[in-house]
């Protein structure tokens, strides 16, 4: 029972954690580069202080439940949600040392004017978004799978069909 609890755990803030990169990457992103740049400068720096908090929450639950799954499985069941917390510890990662610095330098461009190479940055940006919704989804499959696995249905004994030995059935 403890196990499957924290299984439906990973799943949860997993799925959040893919489903708000994914969401970002589908929608955000494509709206920032229609809008004019300095509105999209604000609507960024704006939006990083509310993600801070909520993303490094999914983030540190992701990771911490698979590790703990991990720990209390064995076999491939193991491997997976290890896995899974590797990928999470990867989007971490990938974020903090990516994202974070740049939507630092985007803070203060909203205050006072982009730089020159402004869209190089901005393309990197994206680019390490895009590597972190990869490594968040991939590691809600995985743990989609291993739910799934865990999930199958035993088969019940079959009875049919019976085969005749010597004239009698068994």
């Amino acid at each position: 029972m403890r196990i499957r609890l924290l299984q439906a755990l990973a799943l949860l803030a997993t799925g959040l954690l893919a489903g708000a990169f994914g969401y970002g990457a589908a929608n955000l992103v494509p709206t920032f580069n229609a809008v004019p740049l300095d509105m999209r400068l604000s609507f960024h720096a704006e939006l990083m202080k509310m993600n801070g908090i909520t993303m490094q929450a999914a983030m540190a639950v992701s990771m911490l439940s698979s590790l703990a799954l991990a720990a209390l499985t064995r076999g491939r069941a193991r491997l997976i949600a290890g896995t899974a917390a590797l990928l999470t510890l990867a989007s971490f990662l990938i974020t903090r040392l990516g994202n974070v610095p740049i939507n630092g330098r985007i803070k203060t461009w909203a205050l006072s004017s982009a730089p020159a190479d402004h869209a190089e940055i901005l393309r990197r940006w994206e680019l390490f978004n895009n590597l972190r919704t990869l490594t968040a989804l991939t590691a809600f499959s995985l743990l989609i799978l291993l739910a799934l696995k865990a999930s199958r249905p035993t088969p019940a004994p079959s009875f049919f069909p019976l085969r005749k030995e010597g004239g009698t059935f068994l």
